[in-house]
């Protein structure tokens, strides 16, 4: 199997008061991920063995379909990771949810129907905090919840990314609605 892994991701539209919190929290409290990636939502998680032009052609006509929409994140919840000994926390949207779940569903037809995990239940999320320690986890996401925070963003794009070595590297930019809605 490759070490490299093909993803789509949505770098988000924020503003940039919002994007700035996200990374004050992400700086303090994601060490796995802050200093790789930037604030997103994945949508087509790491897909070993596919090929790059097929990959970005199926992303593209997906995105293509998909309007721009909206959403806004008030909640903080805890993530497993399946992969590692590590938890999660994550911004979860309240408005957008269905749409960033139905974005993910299209995605993972054609090419990627085999790549879907099924044992895994998709949530749409921007991860902004992971320790081995899930009390110190659980401790944020209270914290963020006391809060009552408020964020407004857009999806309006995909990514293309390609992600290895613990680097990520934005192959193709791609429009959402382009083609009209589905």
């Amino acid at each position: 199997m490759s070490n490299r892994s093909l993803l789509a991701i949505n770098y988000p539209t924020l503003a940039q008061p919002d994007l700035d919190w996200i990374q004050v929290i992400r700086e303090a409290h994601d060490e796995l991920y802050f200093e790789v990636v930037a604030p997103h939502f994945t949508l087509v998680f790491p897909a070993y063995n596919q090929d790059q032009t097929t990959f970005t052609e199926h992303v593209r006509r997906i995105a293509y379909q998909t309007p721009p929409f909206e959403f806004v994140l008030r909640s903080a919840v805890l993530g497993d990771d399946a992969f590692s000994d590590y938890t999660h926390v994550f911004l979860v949207p309240d408005e957008g949810y269905s749409r960033i779940v139905r974005l993910h569903d299209r995605l993972y037809t054609g090419i990627l129907s085999g790549e879907l995990r099924l044992d895994i239940p998709f949530i749409p999320h921007i991860g902004i905090a992971n320790s081995k320690d899930p009390k110190a986890c659980k401790r944020l996401v209270d914290q963020l919840n006391n809060r009552k925070f408020e964020i407004f963003g857009k999806v309006e794009h995909l990514d293309v990314i390609e992600y290895g070595e613990n680097r990520v590297k934005t192959l193709e930019r791609i429009p959402l609605g382009s083609g009209g809605g589905l």
